[in-house]
């Protein structure tokens, strides 16, 4: 049976201090769950509202529907929430190309950067310390479970890159078009906040400053960071 210290736990793991306090996240859908569970993450806790839904683990707790909704940051839960250990970071290495994000704000687009570092095999996602959490609710839901399989890694963005010998790349509307750019087998990809793009800090660091040109009606202000990191992830990998 669930105690209540279990489910103020569990809603407190949706506020960053306490995720960070206990090392604990949370993630929810039987897909997602599923997927943390085969990629080897610790689950803590496992809460179902059928036993059947998640099998074979010491740790689920069948539970109510009514202690699962107190439990979920959805309205309408469905049915698996599970509670995991926060993995170790893991050395960057400097082999293969890296994203950085420059104060990426919005869940969403940091969840599906998360996916699209996935799919074109970038390994290593270095974040500055006003980037989303990762492990924001809307963020895993977005990851759609490719977060453990990326190293998110968050640092002072401005001393990282300080000290690589790597290109600095970063997205400018007056930069070289990508199209015609020659991309290196390795080297740093920068994308800004949406709003207000690459800090001045951070820019004066870029190494080389490229642009995705634009095509159609001149009203449209700029892409999508999300949309933008996936067109140049694509001509990173098309090299």
């Amino acid at each position: 049976m669930v105690t209540k210290n279990q489910i103020k736990l569990v809603v407190s793991l949706q506020q960053k201090k306490y995720r960070t306090q206990h090392g604990l996240f949370v993630v929810e859908g039987v897909k997602t769950v599923g997927e943390i569970l085969n990629a080897g993450l610790e689950p803590f806790k496992l809460f179902v509202d059928e036993p059947q839904k998640i099998e074979n683990f010491n740790e689920i707790e069948v539970v109510s529907k009514s202690e699962l909704k107190q439990m979920s940051s959805l309205s309408n839960p469905n049915g698996v929430l599970g509670v995991f250990y926060m993995p170790k970071v893991k050395k960057t290495d400097t082999a293969d190309w890296t994203v950085a994000l420059d104060a990426v704000r919005d869940p969403g687009n940091l969840g599906t950067i998360i996916r699209l570092c996935d799919w074109f095999g970038i390994k290593h996602l270095i974040c500055s310390m006003d980037t989303v959490d990762c492990y924001n609710a809307k963020v895993l839901q977005a990851t759609m479970g490719s977060i453990t399989r990326v190293n998110v890694v968050y640092t002072d963005l401005l001393d990282y890159l300080k000290k690589t010998s790597l290109p600095i790349f970063g997205t400018f509307m007056n930069g070289d078009t990508v199209y015609h750019k020659k991309i290196p087998k390795a080297g740093i990809m920068i994308m800004g906040n949406e709003a207000n793009g690459i800090s001045e800090e951070i820019k004066n660091l870029v190494t080389e400053k490229i642009a995705i040109p634009q095509f159609g009606s001149k009203t449209t202000e700029s892409l999508n960071v999300a949309t933008a990191t996936a067109i140049l992830l694509n001509e990173i990998r098309r090299g």
